[in-house]
């Protein structure tokens, strides 16, 4: 009734693809250039945040 095997769905074939270290390394350092900017960002936002509440709640 609704018991499928995986002999009901026949063989299944993969395409590989050659992956070259340059796509792999443009791709992470692009990962990590958006890190380290995101990273900046939030630490600069905390150290603003941490002034304006010792200005405003000392």
């Amino acid at each position: 009734m609704g018991n499928s095997t995986m002999a009901d769905h026949g063989p299944t074939t993969l395409e590989l693809v050659e992956v070259k270290s340059e796509d792999i390394m443009a791709e992470r350092r692009g990962f990590y250039e958006a890190f380290m900017a995101g990273t900046t960002w939030a630490a600069g936002a905390t150290i603003i945040i941490l002034v304006l509440m010792w200005i405003f709640l000392v």
